[in-house]
């Protein structure tokens, strides 16, 4: 039974492999895994999401992909036991397997139907074919002395699947290799224009110039990434075009050069993900260049009673937010295609995505955006809402500690406490720090760039020997403090106050 086993994981990873090889060598062939994987996400039940992001943070992605495949694996070894009593059965076993393989496949607009059939055919054939192989090998024949049969059939059964192994795991790594360098490789793409009306430059005091501290613009490879693409798409954008329509007088579609040539802005803003805990990583500043939101929604022509803004990303992914948050005219929401300087990067949204200022990223900035829709904010939930997240979702006053570490033991004297807060489209009033219960110290903010990014704080602590619990709370703009209330993330956004333990020696 053990070898049974084996051969049939032997005989899965090989199919496996081979279809990953393809997915890497032929453009518009899936890779199979990510496919399945891609449908967990599309049918995970209501707080997966939050469950999963609390415990891989950014490796969630590279989790699933090994879950799946390691899930796959033991299917085949199931099958292959399954075989020793009925090969028709283990051979509908695959068969299912490949079917729901093909099922997800079918789902990203970026894979060739035809090669996704191509793919299932190669990696189901492949498995067919190599398991009766490889239960042969690992079964005896009985026209040999048994002892020379037994070492035969055991030195036979291990080169094979040595071989097979390595032909599995070199093609699957091989596949994979060249399917995530043409994802990353860069595309001729017109360059961005320079903006008609740029950000201003950075004030004086922007930065409190404290080691470790957030910097006030996020470079964009450390820029926060949350989305449900397990492969960054690589849209070109020679084909890509931007619909608008839905409940407008004039529904029109655009090119990429055509955006381009549209009168460009550029703003610095802060966005957050909504799945950020107290005290987290996933939220950023950046200076964003676009088109505004307003100025395709004239063109359009909003009809009345259309109270929804509707993005949809290249798959169909989607994200709603209030018409009136565009109608405001103290904020500028983008169709952004330059992010920091540099043509927008295929991790955060090429060829364009949203940028809305005072939104969690769930209900507003759709990467790889393909179309924007117009309806009642009744009729329609985006992708998030049906999985238990609220429907509307401004970001709440949060503020972090970046200095001292968490644990981190300290000199006594004079030591920097420093952090940013935000509270994008409102701004920061006051950010105030607590020393274990005593009272609550104002600390020096940053100049800020504007209401719609966050700021740098500094407490300069006179710490005395011994254990410590440092907190931190932010007011916005309106005069509203954070509150000290703790909440989970899910529906609208983690609350309470951000607080670390340090050790002052004596």
């Amino acid at each position: 039974m053990p070898l049974a086993a084996l051969s049939g994981l032997l005989a899965g990873a090989l199919g496996v492999g081979l279809s990953e090889l393809l997915a890497g060598v032929v453009n518009g062939a899936p890779s199979l895994i990510l496919s399945i994987g891609s449908l967990v996400i599309s049918r995970q039940p209501p707080g997966a999401k939050q469950f999963v992001v609390d415990l891989f943070g950014d490796a969630d992605k590279l989790v699933l992909n090994l879950a799946v495949l390691v899930i796959a694996l033991l299917i085949g070894a199931g099958l292959g036991i399954l075989a020793l009593r009925s090969r028709v059965l283990a051979s509908i076993g695959f068969v299912a397997i490949g079917v729901l393989a093909l099922v997800a496949s079918l789902g990203d607009t970026l894979v060739d139907p035809i090669f996704a059939v191509l793919s299932v055919v190669l990696a189901v054939g492949t498995s067919l074919t190599a398991l009766p192989w490889l239960l042969r090998a690992a079964s005896p024949t009985a026209d040999e002395p048994e002892a020379e049969r037994l070492d035969f059939d055991r030195r036979r059964f291990l080169g094979g699947t040595v071989a097979l192994a390595g032909v599995a795991v070199g093609s699957g790594i091989i596949g994979r290799v060249l399917l995530e360098g043409r994802s990353s490789a860069a595309a001729a793409v017109p360059p961005v224009p320079e903006p008609g009306s740029t950000a201003a430059p950075l004030p004086s005091g922007v930065d409190l110039d404290v080691e470790g501290i957030s910097p006030i613009v996020t470079p964009n490879d450390r820029f926060y990434r949350i989305d449900t693409k397990l492969l960054v798409p690589r849209l070109e954008a020679a084909s890509w075009r931007l619909e608008v329509n839905g409940m407008v007088d004039r529904p029109f579609s655009l090119d990429y050069e055509e955006l381009l040539s549209m009168p460009l802005v550029e703003q610095y803003t802060t966005i957050a993900c909504v799945s950020n805990e107290v005290g987290g990583r996933l939220v950023g500043n950046a200076l964003w260049r676009g088109a505004r939101l307003r100025d395709l929604l004239d063109r359009a022509g909003v009809q009345e009673g259309a109270t929804q803004v509707v993005g949809r990303s290249y798959d169909g992914w989607t994200a709603g937010f209030p018409t009136a948050w565009v109608d405001d005219p103290g904020r500028e929401a983008l169709v952004a295609v330059a992010m920091n300087g540099e043509t927008l990067p295929p991790e955060h949204g090429f060829p364009a995505r949203l940028i809305v200022p005072g939104l969690y990223g769930y209900v507003s900035a759709t990467k790889w955006i393909t179309n924007i829709e117009l309806t009642r904010f009744e009729d329609f939930d985006g992708y998030w809402v049906p999985l238990g997240w609220a429907k509307e979702a401004p970001i709440l006053t949060q503020s972090r500690i970046d200095v001292p570490k968490r644990s981190q033991g300290l000199d006594p004297g004079s030591v920097p406490v420093a952090g940013v807060a935000w509270a994008p489209d409102r701004g920061i009033d006051r950010v105030e720090v607590q020393v274990d219960d005593g009272g609550w110290n104002e600390a020096e903010l940053s100049a800020p760039i504007s209401d719609a990014t966050w700021v740098q704080w500094l407490y300069r602590w006179d710490a005395r020997p011994g254990n410590h619990t440092l907190r931190v709370r932010a007011t916005d703009g309106t005069g509203e403090t954070q509150t000290m209330e703790v909440s989970e993330p899910a529906p609208d956004g983690a609350r309470g106050y951000h607080e670390i333990n340090v050790f002052v020696r004596s």
